[in-house]
């Protein structure tokens, strides 16, 4: 009978979708099911008998243990995402449950482990990132999305380029990926900081000088103009730049020819201009702060870049990218953000933008040693004040309150259209259908016509 039923078990666990093995009081494994073979591409004859830090060669088997936590403290462990390294030494995303294994009586006699394979879900996780990504841009939101389609013609042409947005919004980015679609691309990228000089120094060091054209200076030095010969130069926060400078470019950007400092001789401007400003440079024209005509010749064509807190569908992805992006950078193994976490990051505001969520990352980073950024490990000015710093508590809203929560945000700002939230969202219509019901999100009486 005995043996009848451990066949049955057998089966029953061959059967299971997901990854399953036990282990005895001494860490060895005593079973190994049909699935558990598959993800490890480790053999149930060769695992049987091996302690399972052998065999499954996890990121959190020398230090954080979730078996050995559960067996420790009598806590189950649920969905908890680590990697584990298989037998061909590839590199596997799994979630894992743990329990402890009881014999009739009661008593421990090991641990139960179930594991599920993540592959899938992290190579659709980077397809999706594909598709919102533009060079080294992502984004999903319909503005910039909107901007990611006529990048490629405005990169061909040769017309000067305004980017316009809030510090930290990624204008370099913009310029970066203009320059790279752009003819020009086998040419230099040149970039100057405008607002970073005074016009004396900015006046040399966009044009250059010439031996004896000022103390000190005893030898040619060619400017930034020329160093950008063939390519693209930069000129960022031009609206730093005074009135007086404010001429002098303007005949460069009309004529293409400049003179470098102490030269007698006017040199020709083989570049293409891109300029960028955090400030509104119509507003400067209106209030006499920038020249107009010169306003005209870099206003051929405008870009102007939304600000993160205007486009906070965002936020998921950039979270996804710099995480990966500082996982290999500092060696380290953070899966993700908890739902605490990603809901006081989704409510920020972001005044510095793209860049004020990559210091945050980076932040969470120096804090965190693996598994999850929990709010702990977050900036103080991001926590509620009368919460305290550690608000990791069990009273956090899970995933799907997350959710719900982003969801109906995104439908507000489409004044309840679900057409047009689902086009935001990128998904189905009857996708976002089904959330709405299974998340008991409640739409306005008003806003609950037929048809859209």
């Amino acid at each position: 009978m005995k043996q009848e039923y451990e066949k049955y078990c057998k089966v029953i666990l061959d059967s299971i979708g997901d990854g399953v093995f036990t282990v005895d009081d001494n860490w060895k494994i005593t079973s190994f099911n049909r699935a558990a073979e598959t993800i490890t591409k480790v053999p149930r004859a060769e695992a049987i008998g091996r302690r399972c830090s052998e065999v499954l060669r996890a990121s959190i088997c020398e230090s954080d243990c979730a078996l050995r936590r559960t067996m420790e403290t009598g806590n189950p462990i649920v969905c908890k995402p680590i990697y584990i390294i298989d037998s061909h030494g590839d590199r596997i995303p799994i979630s894992i449950s743990t329990a402890l294994l009881k014999d009739e009586t009661g008593n421990v006699i090991g641990g139960v482990e179930t594991f599920r394979d993540l592959s899938l879900v992290e190579e659709l996780r980077k397809e999706l990132r594909g598709r919102h990504a533009f060079e080294d841009i992502i984004s999903r939101n319909k503005q910039m999305m909107r901007i990611f389609d006529i990048m490629p013609e405005i990169a061909a042409s040769e017309s000067t380029v305004l980017l316009e947005g809030e510090s930290g919004t990624g204008k370099e980015l913009f310029a970066r990926a203009l320059h790279n679609l752009s003819p020009r691309s086998n040419g230099p990228l040149i970039t100057v900081n405008c607002g970073a000089l005074p016009d004396t120094l900015l006046e040399s060091e966009l044009f250059g000088y010439k031996a004896g054209a000022f103390t000190d200076a005893k030898k040619d030095k060619p400017g930034r103009f020329a160093l950008a010969e063939g390519g693209t130069i930069f000129l960022d926060e031009i609206g730093d730049i005074s009135l007086a400078f404010q001429v002098k470019l303007l005949r460069v950007l009309e004529e293409k020819i400049y003179e470098p400092l102490g030269s007698t001789r006017s040199v020709k401007a083989d570049l293409r201009v891109i300029a960028a400003s955090n400030k509104n440079i119509f507003d400067m024209v209106q209030k006499g702060l920038f020249r107009e005509d010169l306003y005209y010749r870099i206003n051929i064509v405008r870009i102007l870049i939304p600000p993160l807190r205007d486009r906070r569908e965002d936020i998921p992805l950039l979270l996804d990218y710099f995480i990966g992006r500082f996982n290999r950078l500092r060696g380290k193994n953070i899966i993700n953000v908890s739902p605490r976490s990603l809901e006081l990051l989704m409510k920020h505001n972001y005044p510095g933008n793209v860049r004020e969520l990559e210091n945050i990352i980076e932040h969470a980073f120096i804090l965190c040693p693996r598994g999850m950024i929990e709010p702990r490990h977050l900036p103080e000015y991001l926590l509620p004040r009368d919460r305290g710093p550690d608000i990791s508590s069990s009273a956090s809203l899970s995933f799907k309150e997350v959710e719900a929560n982003f969801i109906k945000t995104v439908l507000e700002r489409n004044d309840w259209n679900r057409a047009a939230a689902a086009r935001e969202l990128g998904i189905h219509k009857t996708t976002l259908y089904r959330k709405i019901k299974s998340l008991n999100i409640d739409i306005p009486r008003e806003k609950k016509p037929g048809k859209e």
